[in-house]
């Protein structure tokens, strides 16, 4: 039986961490407000796995709470102590911990089935009232006499925390709940598309639910995301993904994650030590560093956010993470997403959830702002290339002047991204159309030329190039397929032959009958 490694010993942890720095150089994705995802698709294109979260079932196990609020206002110091007095004007409570993640599920439009334990108590009656609330989550709760049901409750006045009450045993529940726990786990995988394990130390997810948990799920091919808490990692090996915050992965590990070099290192030895397939590490402010077997990591920063309240970011975080997987997301994808999701969920106060439509309107809002980042150098290009291809993603390739955009060269766009995963689109600069069409072009300048190509839906990556021919630039880039219209032949096309032999592919794609920037031009000068 395979053993989880425990991690590198610390006699060889430099050598090792050494090692690791030379063979994958970190790949840095810019600001997600501004710049495209790590995963290569715009926030507006990651939008479109939203739509497949209605199919979708997540099945959660873990430490299922009641999280009270108490709020009010603070008007004077009380003469008993040194401390404020809140006059208390409502109470409201929400599921949190495990709870909470099912309940993002939901409001994110998929399914949810809830699997943990909570007393026989009246805070037990809440729960349920609360879990029957929600038609999409599916309530399969083992309840345990003699077990009080995990409650926090926080005292706020005016958006600020003044106090937290716990109300909890952290003891692991007893063999006989972990069997009927486990009992429930089995029951309802074979109709889930992912599992989401939420650990918050509570006695939940003891050794043995964790391993069988880990292992029926393995055995059905549905895939295991972990948020854990215990200082080792070791009880959730051979988990798919791992999502400690930056704090639990240098607890772990010995080995700060503050910088994005400490973190990819940090996130590696803590893969190792769970043999996990990825760890990705939630690093507050600074944003996530995904650490996968074999690739890269990957850096993506935090998008820029009034913080009003922390509370339950990393379960919305790692709900979205785990759904927009089952949908089909490349990882990088799936964690921008799931960024973009904590992202709305700090600016709430309190225990809070995402929904379809904000996360919607937030992806396609931040892509419209972001229009002119999809033009960039060659460096950066190469970079968000890379990205793409670790997630198998096929890359395409055009060139062209593209002065004045008209209806052909539209649909041999369209028609080009249809046919690939990622279009990247090379521009003639200035100085390079002037080569080839004269003193007199371009109309528009490098610039306009650049903005526009990358206003449009079928340009993923708009790059400029000096050279008479993109020779240099397919080169580098490699494309799996190159587009030209139908007006070459294929040993006519620059670069053919270098994709042909790199294992890629030219396509020849029809063009537009009337439509020709020179003509237009000419018709404007001469007035017709």
């Amino acid at each position: 039986m395979h053993r989880p490694k425990l991690g590198w010993p610390r006699t060889i942890a430099r050598p090792a961490i050494s090692l690791y720095a030379a063979v994958f150089k970190p790949l840095r994705v810019s600001e997600l407000a501004t710049e495209r995802t790590a995963g290569g698709a715009g926030e507006a294109a990651l939008a479109s796995y939203l739509t497949r979260f209605t199919g979708l079932t997540l099945l959660v196990l873990g430490d299922v709470m009641l999280d009270r609020y108490v709020l009010g206002d603070v008007r004077r110091i009380s003469s008993e102590a040194p401390i404020p007095v809140l006059h208390a004007q409502s109470r409201r409570h929400v599921l949190g911990g495990a709870g909470n993640v099912a309940q993002n599920a939901a409001s994110l439009g998929a399914r949810a089935v809830l699997i943990g334990v909570h007393g026989d108590d009246g805070p037990a009656d809440e729960l349920a009232a609360t879990v029957a609330a929600e038609p999409r989550i599916i309530n399969r709760l083992v309840r345990v006499p003699g077990r009080p049901t995990t409650v926090k409750t926080r005292f706020m006045s005016g958006g600020h925390q003044l106090l937290r009450l716990d109300e909890e045993v952290t003891n692991p529940v007893a063999p006989e709940v972990e069997t009927q726990i486990l009992a429930q786990f089995e029951a309802a995988l074979a109709g889930s598309d992912v599992v989401v394990l939420s650990d918050y130390a509570k006695g939940v997810l003891t050794d043995t639910v964790l391993a069988r948990a880990i292992a029926l799920s393995r055995a059905a091919g549905v895939m295991v995301v972990i948020d854990p808490k215990r200082a080792r990692f070791g009880a959730y090996g051979l988990a798919d993904v791992l999502t400690p915050n930056a704090l639990e992965v240098a607890r772990a590990t010995g080995l700060e994650a503050a910088t994005d070099a400490g973190a990819a290192i940090a996130g590696e030895a803590a893969r190792e030590q769970a043999d996990a397939g990825a760890v990705l590490v939630k690093r507050s402010e600074k944003g996530l560093t995904l650490v996968r077997r074999g690739a890269a990591p990957v850096h993506i920063p935090t998008r820029a956010q009034e913080v009003a309240d922390v509370s339950g970011a990393g379960d919305t975080l790692v709900t979205a993470f785990a759904l927009a997987l089952a949908a089909g997301a490349a990882m990088p994808e799936a964690a921008a997403l799931g960024n973009a999701a904590a992202g709305i969920v700090v600016g709430k106060h309190g225990t809070a959830s995402v929904s379809h439509a904000e996360l919607f309107d937030a992806l396609h809002r931040t892509e419209l702002l972001a229009i002119d980042e999809k033009v960039g150098d060659l460096d950066g290009v190469l970079a968000r290339i890379a990205v793409w291809r670790g997630g198998g993603l096929r890359i395409g390739f055009t060139n062209g002047c593209f002065d004045l955009i008209h209806p052909g060269h539209v649909r041999l766009l369209a028609r080009a991204r249809a046919q690939c995963d990622r279009l990247v689109v090379g521009l003639n600069s200035d100085a390079s159309v002037r080569r080839l069409k004269g003193p007199d072009r371009p109309v528009q300048s490098e610039t306009a030329r650049a903005t526009v190509m990358a206003s449009m839906a079928s340009a993923d990556l708009v790059v400029l190039f000096e050279e008479d021919t993109p020779q240099r630039l397919i080169e580098a880039i490699r494309p799996d397929i190159l587009f030209k219209g139908a007006d070459y032949t294929v040993d006519q096309v620059v670069g053919g032959e270098f994709v042909t032999a790199h294992g890629g592919r030219v396509v020849l794609i029809g063009l537009e009958e009337g439509h020709s920037t020179t003509n237009t031009i000419r018709r404007i000068n001469s007035g017709s």
